[in-house]
């Protein structure tokens, strides 16, 4: 248990040591820019999100504009059609659809936007600027690119981030599954709840082409996050895939150790909770990690500390 103990304690040692040395090489060459912000204004970092709030903001004044001065027929042109991309070949809808926010839906468009800030930004230093950028490219092309195959057989329409956007706090759940959000609820639990509470209002109004987005996000997103080895909620996949292949005649019984309630060990429990946690220590330092986070660290530390003795 002493060993278990010096690793969680050297992993954090480790991080800070490579947080002093990201911060003495700040102004000097470093072997990667992943993880730095794109520009900064004054002593405020501007990242990807940052950029990309930006953009669907003036996005959305633009086209408040356009429906005041009565230029609203301009915003016909931006949106998903799936009919006028294979009848007039305007495939710039694929792209532009995101960006078109009515006047009418401002107010949800302003949390949306709030999400995005502090939900895709803790992705974005996570996983890094340019797989970032990719997770958002996928949540952006994928919806429409289904939709317009759809096209053949059905016409479908399409306007608004909002998919997108619930994507990113899909990858930021699965990322962080246990961080406690709103009325100290884990994040992974809200995901859930959002996205039952979404599908059935579709399914209420038929609205299957929204139900194709939504959960084409929620899977694109959450396949993305796994498949870069940083969610741990895929162990299910991993125990079907054992119950459904063949069994050898003949195997090693490994010896059994105190399992929890979950049917997992305390070890695995603890590094299954924590490795999250020190790894955005070293990619960020110790002072960004939320109070909840510091809780759940100092928590675990504790845990291994008693069970030391």
């Amino acid at each position: 248990m002493n060993e278990r103990l010096r690793y969680v304690e050297s992993r954090i040692t480790l991080a800070q040591t490579q947080c002093a040395a990201l911060i003495e090489n700040m102004f000097g060459v470093t072997t990667s820019d992943d993880y730095r912000p794109v520009a900064w204004m004054g002593r405020y970092p501007v990242d990807v999100t940052t950029m990309l709030v930006g953009v669907h903001i003036v996005c959305a004044i633009l086209t408040a504009l356009a429906f005041a001065v009565g230029h609203s027929g301009v915003v016909n042109y931006l949106v998903f059609d799936s009919t006028l991309i294979w009848s007039a070949a305007q495939v710039w809808r694929v792209f532009t659809y995101a960006f078109v926010h009515g006047p009418s839906t401002l107010f949800w468009f302003a949390v949306e936007m709030y999400m995005l800030f502090v939900f895709g930004r803790e992705v974005e230093r996570f996983i890094g600027r340019r797989a970032y950028m990719a997770l958002y490219l996928i949540l952006l092309l994928m919806p429409p690119v289904l939709l317009t195959i759809w096209g053949f057989w059905q016409h479908s329409g399409l306007s608004g981030s909002l998919a997108i956007h619930f994507g990113i706090f899909v990858a930021f759940a699965t990322i962080y599954p246990r961080v406690e959000l709103f009325l100290r609820i884990m994040a992974k639990w809200i995901a859930l709840i959002l996205a039952g509470v979404y599908t059935f209002q579709l399914l209420a109004y038929h609205a299957w082409n929204d139900l194709v987005v939504v959960w084409t996000s929620i899977g694109a997103a959450f396949l993305f996050i796994e498949f870069r080895g940083a969610g741990p909620e895929l162990t299910w996949w991993n125990a079907l895939k054992e119950r459904i292949g063949p069994k050898p005649k003949y195997h090693v019984v490994p010896k059994t150790r105190p399992r929890s309630a979950s049917g997992r060990t305390e070890s695995e429990d603890v590094y299954s909770s924590i490795d999250p946690i020190l790894d955005k220590i070293s990619k960020f330092g110790i002072g960004s990690l939320t109070p909840s986070e510091r809780r759940q660290l100092d928590r675990e530390r504790e845990r291994l500390l008693k069970q030391s003795e």
